[in-house]
């Protein structure tokens, strides 16, 4: 049982003239035909997707609505998807001793469930992060897993291609694509600039690509129950299956769909008006 306590979950209430008729087109099942059947008579590698999921709420977080529509489709498409949950792991701070790099090359000498995570790791062909922002960055569990992701790397200093250098992963690893799932509280997408960034640089840290970019501004809507709202969050799964379909099939996402991913579901200005509407409401009880 994690011993983090969970924060209230933040439901804005609708009525009908805050979501526009475009907002509130109708829902259609997130089940997608996604595999012709010819292709079953060619055996064909199966795709293994390991999501580390960062956020503190675990399986009552809004990451994890994300994770899992996106995971239908990817499940859909063909592929052995399995979503970890750091916050049911006990994960210690790197202590920065480089003994995985000496002593015991490859394997860190703290005893935690670390070990495990670094096998799955090892056996991925994508890896996607999943995470709410915290503080403009990943969530603190997220970031302390990375940072012990330290004895999959060379101690030797290596160029990239632009001739930087790196720690690049040592030789004969197999080296997974990677992806991001993310979502925060504010309205604008412009808040995901540092974890954008982030993932590229963690790209390139691994000589990776890449393959996979979902962030989600507007995030507390993912849980509201408004009948109002529902068919938005429904297309919006839709969506999230439709990615996992095509990292499966494509290995990356198209424009199309990383675009649409980017749109907001209700307008900034009902989403700020709904959200400090809430923070009133919770204020005023506790005042009294």
């Amino acid at each position: 049982m994690s011993l983090i306590r969970q924060a209230p979950h933040r439901h804005f209430t609708f009525a009908h003239g805050d979501i526009t008729p475009s907002e509130r087109a109708p829902p259609r099942s997130l089940k997608i035909c996604l595999v012709d059947k010819a292709a079953h008579l060619v055996k064909m590698p199966v795709m293994k997707i390991i999501i580390f999921n960062g956020s503190p709420r675990g399986k009552a977080s809004n990451t994890n609505i994300m994770v899992e529509a996106f995971s239908e489709g990817a499940r859909e498409a063909g592929a052995e998807v399995e979503n970890v949950f750091l916050v049911e792991k006990k994960i210690h701070h790197c202590m920065g001793c480089f003994h995985c790099w000496i002593k015991t090359p490859g394997k860190c000498t703290i005893k935690d469930d670390m070990a495990g995570l670094l096998e799955k790791f090892n056996g991925a062909d994508l890896i996607v992060y999943a995470t709410p922002l915290y503080i403009d960055n990943v969530s603190g569990l997220m970031k302390v897993f990375m940072d012990r992701l330290v004895p999959l790397a060379d101690p030797h200093f290596g160029p990239d291609a632009n001739g930087e250098c790196r720690h690049a992963f040592q030789k004969g690893r197999k080296i997974p694509k990677i992806g991001v799932i993310a979502n925060c509280g504010f309205p604008e997408q412009s808040h995901f600039q540092v974890l954008r960034l982030l993932f590229k640089r963690i790209a390139r840290n691994m000589g990776s690509e890449l393959a996979v970019e979902i962030y989600r501004a507007e995030g507390e809507l993912m849980k509201n129950t408004s009948i109002l709202l529902k068919p938005t969050l429904w297309n919006y799964k839709r969506l999230l299956a439709k990615a996992g379909t095509e990292v499966v099939k494509n290995g990356c996402l198209s424009a199309e769909t990383t675009s649409a991913l980017e749109k907001p579901l209700i307008s900034r200005g009902t989403y700020i008006k709904k959200a400090n509407k809430y923070w009133d409401e919770k204020l005023s009880v506790t005042s009294t």
